[in-house]
């Protein structure tokens, strides 16, 4: 059986065009996939806590030498951990906040890009333990950041979600990326978004 672990970061919900837009994708790629089994990852629900001093000490710290206190703090980042590691395919719906992403799924992302658990340090050089997985990325942007586009060089969104996620052993990411939804492009942009949908649901 397939397992879906889908994300979502838009505190808007039903308002969201990033969750609307991944619902209609998994509807869709659920049809060719009927023995999927779907976990949902709310981090405006559930949200995580930032990190702490303590935190940072038990990610770095071997777990044979955690402290009660250690072994505490670490708790909900292996919970996370695991849970992410238990998927075989991703769905991240974000949408772009002041040219990147909302502060929970960062927060989140801090919990899971773990030494030894996500990534390890190998001869002097990283390596990325998820591997054999597919990660997709279904964004919302307020303003048009296609290439090309004057805000093109200000979509700092997309080049650190694929750089965190090739870190820790991704390499079949995908976006679908919503432009100018506060702009005369928003009809054009989200047609172009449901075509993709619908092309992107019978492969991935």
């Amino acid at each position: 059986m397939t397992r879906l672990l889908y994300i979502a970061s838009s505190p808007r919900h039903e308002h969201s065009y990033s969750r609307t837009l991944t619902q209609e994708f998994i509807d869709k790629w659920s049809l060719y996939h009927p023995e999927v089994s779907i976990a949902l990852r709310d981090l405006v629900r559930d949200p995580v806590p930032y990190l702490d001093d303590t935190w940072i000490t038990a990610k770095f710290t071997a777990p044979e030498q955690y402290t009660p206190e250690l072994s505490n703090a670490i708790q909900l980042s292996d919970r996370l951990v695991d849970e992410f590691l238990a998927a075989d395919r991703y769905i991240i719906s974000v949408p772009m906040y002041n040219f990147t992403i909302p502060a929970v799924l960062k927060s989140y992302i801090d919990y899971i890009v773990r030494p030894r658990r996500t990534f390890i340090v190998e001869n002097g050089s990283f390596k990325g333990l998820v591997t054999g997985k597919k990660l997709l990325f279904i964004t919302a942007r307020g303003s048009d950041f296609r290439p090309g586009s004057a805000f093109a060089p200000s979509d700092f969104q997309e080049p650190y979600l694929k750089t965190v996620f090739e870190f820790i052993g991704f390499t079949d990411i995908q976006f679908i990326n919503a432009n100018g939804l506060r702009t005369d492009l928003r009809e054009q942009s989200l047609a172009e978004a449901r075509s993709t949908i619908q092309d992107l649901a019978t492969q991935w």
